[in-house]
Formats: C-alpha cells, structure tokens, sequence
C-alpha cells in the first residue's frame, strides 16, 4: 500500500484518472504492441551486416531506457524504440547502395540525432515543425511508408529484381513466400479486429510454421545476453562528417524531427492531455529525452530511436501517466533474456510487419489537397521518389524542391515559409555541388 501511494503521489494517477493497475494493463498492451521491433530491427541492421543477436540486445536496451525515462521525467504514456523506415533506409540505402560501412553509416545516424538535440535544446523544433506545409508532412510519411513496405515486398520475395523491368513478381510457390503472405494477412485481420499483439502474434505463427518445415534452426530461447562489444561505441564518428554524407545526415535529422515530434503530438492528443494548439505538460522533458535517447541508440548500435505511436494502444486501454511508459521499459529489460529468439525469426517473417506499417503510414496521404496542385505535386513527388530511388533523402530533396517551384510560378510565393525556402536552397546545393562530385 505504501508503494501504491508512492505512486500514486509521482505520477499523480487519481489527477490523471486512472490508477496502478490500469496503467500496468495499459504498460502491458504497449510492450505487446511494439515488441516486434526486436525482433524487426536485427533483421534489417542484419542486411547492412551488423551482428543480430547483438542488435536484438541494443534494441530493447534502447527501448528500455528511452521508456523508462520517458515516464520518469515526462510522466506521459509514450514508449519509445528505434525507428521503422530509417533502419531500412540505412540499411538498403545508406549502406548497401552508398556503399559505406555500417560504422560510418551510424555515424550519419549519430550526427542527425545530435542536431535534433540541438533543435531540442535551442526550443527552435516546434518552430520548425509549424512551418513545414502538411503536404511536404505527409508526403514524407507516406514516402517512408511505401518505402518500408517495398523492403516488405523485398524480404518476403514477393518482389524480385528484373533486368527487364526493373522488379517482378517473385516465385509464389517458395515456401518463404507464401509464409510470408499468410504472416501479413494475420496481422491485417488480426488489427482489424482491435488485436493489439497482431504482429507479435504473426511474427510467432510463420517462425513456428518454419520451424517446422526446416527453414529455421532452433537454438534454445532463454539464455544470458551476448556480448554487445562489437556494435556498442563502434560508430565511426569522424568517418560520417564527410561532406558527401551531409545530406544524409539532414535527412536522419529532418525525418526524426517529424516523426518523433508527431507521434508525440498523437498520442497526448488521445490521452486528453494536448490542448488546442498540441501542447502537453512537461514538453521540454519530453522532447528531451527523445532527442537524447536518439543520440545513445545511434552510439549503442541501433537506427534512431522514436516515440511509438504503438503507444496509443496503452492509451487506449485507459493509460494516462508515465507509469504506463516505464511498465513497457522493464519488459524491453527483460526480453533481453530472450536473445536465441533474434536468430530463430526469418527475415520473411517480419516482413508483413514491414508491409502493414507500409499501409498504416501510407494512409496519411488521405490527408493531401488533391485538388490544389501546388499542394498535391509536392506530396506525390515526396512519396512516390522515396520508393522508386531508393532514398528518403532524394524523396525529401524533390519534395521541398517541386514545392518551392509549384509556389513561386503559380503566385503564391507567400504561402512558403522560411525554413522550406532554407531546406530547399540546401539540398539543391548538395545536388548541384555534392552530388555532382559524388558522381563524377
């Protein structure tokens, strides 16, 4: 009893309307909502040749501590993980395109957290945020999404390379494939159905249907975590400020900067405590520890690190305080004990996860104005160049290009604010200047 009125009293629960054993539910359905990222995150770091098992334990070790302090310092129900989308686009971009190695590739990584710090700390990061267009918003998060989801199509191999034409149809009779198929579509009707857990359910059925069948080795579950030496502080730092690399950093920085502040935005906007103009109690902490739990995953080995909208599941079920946040972050403590999981889990098996946040992500172009050009060119230009080059940088360069371009020649050269005229006189100086000495 004493302890409940401990915490009652930090977390001020009866002020928030709930209570110890509602936040522990709701601390519960969060974790079973976004664990699947440890088991996601290893397998795309994998590709960029990072070792998984290692990358399983940072993983959750960065969950762990970005929720917990979240909720410590922030008292808000928001979890916190490395990113979808931007371990992707290190991976298949910004090392196996690019060509670097992965120590200088989290070094862009480590440096595009260190100027959301800064973003953070000089309190210019709203500023920002209200000053980009929806359009150029939402056409970065649709971008991402059908980028993610491309990586999806890719992993299940039901998207192949073609000489031809540059991707078919894979082989629909592999086994791989068609598992992979079966693990979207029990996600897709799972959390149709309001299942909370339904990816970490379908991740469980296609790695069981594979044991089976021999695709996978069984190694055991339980044991204690594995060395982590050889990812932990092994970010080239120097490496990653190449010039070259500039605008790559921009873009870890800039997509951060929406997503995280965003997701943000969501979820206390569900949980009743945003007011009318998105601000909630305890912002700076919040922001805080978001940007500072970025800059620790990238030294520790993971891709940025990000407020989940997962969270919204915690909500959702009536959590109100940071006592829901640090619930999630002691379960991401304990899963490290589960680290033989990380190798028993097929890449094709995380690939409908990959898919169904392709959708969940891609749904925000509903939000465009088709029917102004100016608004509507900018947002598919974005979205559609992030998938089909490859990049969310060249997506994000084009993007706040064309928007400049549409705005000025139409007469309505007001409507750009300064920080996209700033962003996009940028990138045209990487195109026009860095790019160019890249290429030739």
């Amino acid at each position: 009893m004493q302890t409940q009125g401990l915490l009652q009293r930090y977390f001020k629960l009866e002020q928030h309307g709930t209570n110890v054993k509602t936040e522990i539910i709701a601390g519960i359905t969060t974790f079973l909502t976004m664990v699947y990222i440890v088991f996601v995150n290893p397998s795309i770091l994998g590709v960029a040749g990072m070792d998984s098992q290692s990358v399983f334990i940072t993983t959750a070790l960065i969950a762990a501590f970005g929720s917990i302090f979240m909720g410590l310092l922030a008292n808000l129900p928001v979890a916190l993980a490395p990113a979808m989308g931007l371990n992707a686009f290190f991976a298949y971009t910004v090392v196996a395109k690019l060509g670097l190695s992965w120590q200088v590739g989290m070094g862009t990584i480590f440096w595009g957290a260190v100027g959301l710090f800064l973003l953070t700390l000089f309190q210019v990061r709203y500023w920002l945020i209200a000053s980009i267009p929806t359009s150029l918003r939402v056409g970065i998060t649709a971008g991402i999404g059908l980028f993610i989801a491309l990586m999806g199509f890719q992993n299940s191999g039901i998207v192949v390379a073609s000489p031809a034409t540059l991707v078919t149809l894979g082989n629909l009779y592999s086994s791989q494939v068609l598992l992979a198929i079966l693990g979207f579509f029990i996600i897709a009707i799972l959390a149709s159905r309001n299942i909370h857990a339904a990816v970490l359910v379908s991740i469980a059925v296609v790695t069981a249907l594979s044991l089976l069948l021999g695709n996978v080795e069984y190694q055991g579950i339980f044991s204690m975590p594995p060395s982590v030496s050889n990812v932990v502080g092994q970010v080239d730092l120097a490496g990653a400020l190449d010039i070259g690399l500039l605008g790559i950093v921009f873009s870890f920085m800039l997509v951060n900067l929406f997503d995280s502040s965003g997701t943000l935005l969501g979820v206390t906007e569900k949980a009743g405590l945003a007011d009318d103009k998105g601000r909630f109690p305890k912002m700076k902490q919040a922001l805080l520890v978001d940007s500072v739990s970025s800059v620790t995953g990238a030294y520790i080995g993971t891709s940025s690190v990000t407020a989940y909208i997962e969270s919204s599941s915690g909500v959702s079920v009536g959590g109100r305080t940071g006592l829901t946040a640090i619930v999630t972050g002691i379960l991401f403590l304990l899963v490290i004990f589960l680290s033989p999981l990380a190798s028993l889990v097929p890449l094709y098996a995380t690939a409908g996860a990959l898919i169904y946040v392709g959708i969940l992500m891609s749904s925000s172009l509903i939000k465009v104005r088709w029917d102004d050009l100016t608004e509507a060119t900018p947002a598919f230009i974005t979205a559609a160049l992030m998938p089909f080059t490859y990049s969310i940088t060249e997506g994000i360069a084009f993007g706040f290009i064309s928007y400049c371009v549409m705005k000025l020649f139409t007469g309505k050269a007001k409507q750009i604010s300064i920080p996209v005229w700033v962003v996009s006189v940028l990138f045209l100086i990487k195109i026009i200047f860095i790019d160019k000495g890249i290429m030739h």
